[in-house]
């Protein structure tokens, strides 16, 4: 039905073509189809494609009637890219026709928004660094009143506009899944479904860094300190102004990060290890900017796709090395590089990772049963379980191989649909203009078709065809002559006829068979009347009149 549904037909006057009713009857037939039936999706998006027969300089003529599946019935975006990325198939997200719509709708218009709301992350990571790893690091111990300010407006901008950004972003989403009632169970607890994704995790967990930073933020302690030591000089600096003056002239910086509420209370190093966390998740978060490049992010996705190997191949290393520390311990030797547990596993990961001092197995050598299971570990971890990582490495890269680009144009697939959704109406309504969806697109030159399309050039070897794609009649054209009944192509025809085919071939072998055996009585016959007189050959005949 499909099929017959998106066929080209033509007579000498008109073309006539059924995507514009599929489409205006079934606007979900994509979503239906995902659904329900996804074998069935190539035979649609097949049927939006038109190809020329002809080629000219190596090149074929080739017309994608896409309107359908960029806009709906009111002139917005369409959701048929959705649809088809909550299907997750990288098969068909890799189709020409998906290929072509949404790369033309990432390239004019989604991209340009893109990019401009990530310029806007990346400027903050940048003032994060600044305050973070270098203005900290320029006169380290004697910061200037200057470098000081820098440093404390860097850190506000952080706390308020990329805190505060987040923290929207977050609410935002959460109160639009609790609307949608949008949880999924993980383990035994509910989480709203928006935290599925990487990205929206990775937020959120910047937030709850940022947030704990800003509550153990030096700066904040040091100028409250200060600001109740000048409350307490206040009252006797009425007296004795010459004193205060003093005391107010040796006072320190106002937002220096050094004052005893900070220095020696270990709240500066908890600062500086979320500094570090944070910093990390902001260069984590940046990697959805590979998007614009394929190649990239198809690299990306494979790179996070065979982590759980490598998880697999630290748990068993774990687990060796607490065995191997744990069993040299019960041992009654005299290194101090395996005294306890602790000592012992520090050691066998140094081994594990080639950072063990070399000057340190002389002491090993002289405990022979030391050696013995240092030895049988290093044969464990670094001859069969760093091979055995090598081969799973390449059999979980071969097994995704073919579909690392599809997962790809997935994740674009999605990033569209979310930037498109955050785009004007009016910026929309100009994109679609561009497009010229209205104009109806020549088949071959001088043969005028059908609108709702685009047509491309594509090397004429590429999907090589002789046969027309349009079913033409000739005949008259009037709208009381019946349409001319097209030859069957359907398999229940080509059943029959091949049935019929059987049956004549049966009948003719059965023929010939009855001749043959009536033939050979005929010859007995003549012989025995031969042989035994006329007698036998009346009897004969007579029968044969007889029948």
């Amino acid at each position: 039905m499909i099929t017959d549904l998106l066929t080209i037909r033509a007579d000498r006057d008109n073309y006539y073509y059924g995507c514009d009713e599929l489409f205006t009857r079934h606007p979900e037939v994509i979503q239906r189809l995902c659904a329900d039936a996804a074998a069935l999706l190539p035979t649609l998006l097949d049927g939006l494609i038109w190809r020329s027969r002809l080629a000219i300089n190596a090149q074929r003529r080739v017309n994608y009637y896409v309107k359908h599946v960029i806009q709906d019935g009111d002139g917005k975006f369409n959701k048929a890219l959705e649809w088809l990325v909550d299907g997750q198939d990288p098969k068909i997200i890799c189709h020409p026709v998906v290929v072509l719509f949404s790369d033309m709708v990432w390239g004019r218009l989604a991209s340009r928004y893109f990019f401009l709301g990530r310029c806007y992350f990346v400027f903050t990571l940048i003032v994060f660094i600044t305050s973070q790893s270098i203005l900290q690091h320029l006169n380290e111990g004697h910061e200037s009143e200057a470098q000081q300010i820098a440093t404390f407006l860097c850190r506000l901008f952080i706390y308020l506009g990329s805190m505060g950004q987040l923290f929207i972003n977050q609410a935002r989403r959460l109160a639009s899944d609790c609307k949608t009632k949008s949880f999924v169970s993980v383990g035994c607890i509910k989480i709203p479904e928006y935290l599925l994704d990487m990205q929206n995790m990775g937020s959120l967990a910047l937030l709850i860094i940022l947030l704990l930073m800003c509550t153990q933020e030096p700066i904040f302690y040091c100028a409250g300190e200060q600001a109740g030591r000048r409350l307490a000089a206040s009252a006797p600096a009425a007296s004795e102004p010459a004193a205060s003056g003093n005391l107010h002239a040796e006072s320190p910086s106002l937002f220096t990060q050094h004052c005893p509420s900070v220095d020696g209370t270990g709240r500066k190093d908890a600062y500086a290890a979320m500094s570090m966390f944070a910093m990390l998740l902001y260069w984590g978060l940046l990697i959805d900017l590979t998007i614009f490049s394929m190649r990239i992010s198809a690299y990306t996705l494979v790179c996070g796709r065979v982590l759980s190997e490598v998880g697999l191949f630290l748990g068993g290393m774990c687990f060796l090395i607490i065995a191997f520390s744990s069993s040299i311990s019960a041992l009654n030797h005299k290194s101090k590089d395996f005294a306890g547990i602790p000592k012992g596993a520090l050691s066998l990961l140094e081994i594990a990772l080639g950072m063990f001092p070399t000057e340190h197995f002389d002491t090993i050598k002289n405990e022979v049963p030391v050696l013995v299971a240092v030895s049988v570990f290093i044969i464990i971890v670094i001859v069969f379980l760093l091979n055995l990582l090598v081969a799973q490495l390449n059999g979980a890269y071969q097994a995704i191989y073919n579909d690392m680009v599809g997962y790809a144009r997935l994740n674009r697939g999605s990033i569209i649909v979310t930037t498109i959704s955050g785009v004007s109406a009016k910026r929309w309504d100009r994109f679609l203009a561009t497009l010229k969806l209205d104009e109806r697109l020549e088949f071959n030159e001088g043969d005028i078709g059908l609108a709702g399309g685009m047509q491309v050039l594509e090397p004429s070897n590429a999907n090589p065809t002789t046969v027309d794609a349009i079913r033409r009649f000739g005949g008259s054209t009037s709208a009381t002559v019946p349409w001319p009944e097209e030859e069957g192509n359907d398999e229940d025809d080509k059943f029959e006829r091949l049935e019929k085919v059987i049956l004549r071939a049966t009948k003719k072998m059965g023929g010939d068979g009855s001749k043959k055996r009536g033939g050979g009585s005929s010859s007995m016959g003549q012989s025995g009347s031969g042989s035994g007189g006329s007698a036998g050959g009346s009897q004969g005949g007579g029968s044969e009149q007889e029948e």
